[in-house]
């Protein structure tokens, strides 16, 4: 029978399948356009080649080293986790899903993949086992520089969004809807996230209901 902390940690790996599954769903409505980090992943995948999940692993790997470096500190276990899982799904999905043609496939396949893609971030960060490497940028660039959590995100969206741009990758509406929606989509599955993890453990978990 798993322990408590075991489920939570089978919890959030599956969230992160989830996330991945979105992303791959979103990319094959990439018509649209794409969130700021994958424009800037497919922007690298059809530049220099490889795949679009290893360039999420190498631009996640990247930001790793540089808030390791900056703060002296590894981050929590988590964090390789989610870098490397999401990366590696992303390629299977991706090989999974077939090609979709013209626009109305394109917008009913993106459309599912932004509420999938929101219900796997809900669904991985529900058990507090550690923010993904752009997170932790993010809360890295609130510390250092005094930023708003909201400007320090608006920044790094923005400069991933333009450099991918820059490298061939779909920019589109839907780049926006992903930036504007995501995070009030987040919240509205959460209570629902919840809920799940304190069925899973068994029943209420005041630990649980108190961190997240």
């Amino acid at each position: 029978m798993f322990s408590n902390i075991a489920k939570r940690w089978l919890f959030y790996v599956v969230g992160l399948v989830i996330l991945a599954l979105g992303i791959s769903m979103t990319i094959k409505g990439r018509l649209l356009g794409l969130g700021s980090w994958d424009v800037l992943h497919y922007g690298l995948w059809q530049t220099f080649g490889l795949t679009i999940g290893s360039w999420a692993i190498i631009a996640g790997a990247s930001i790793v080293l540089f808030t390791a470096i900056v703060t002296r500190r590894l981050p929590k276990i988590g964090v390789y986790i989610n870098m490397v899982a999401v990366g590696l799904f992303i390629d299977v999905f991706n090989w999974l899903i077939p090609e979709f043609e013209g626009w109305t496939q394109h917008i009913i396949i993106f459309a599912i993949g932004l509420i999938v893609m929101a219900f796997g971030v809900a669904f991985y960060i529900t058990p507090n086992l550690g923010a993904g490497p752009r997170d932790t940028l993010m809360l890295l660039l609130v510390e250092k520089f005094g930023l708003k959590l909201s400007m320090a995100r608006n920044i790094m969206e923005l400069g991933a969004a333009v450099a991918g741009f820059l490298l061939g990758g779909p920019v589109f509406i839907g780049t926006l809807i992903i930036i504007l929606s995501l995070g009030k989509l987040i919240e509205v599955w959460l209570p629902f996230t919840r809920r799940l993890l304190v069925s899973f453990l068994g029943g209420e978990d005041k630990e649980i209901i108190k961190i997240i």
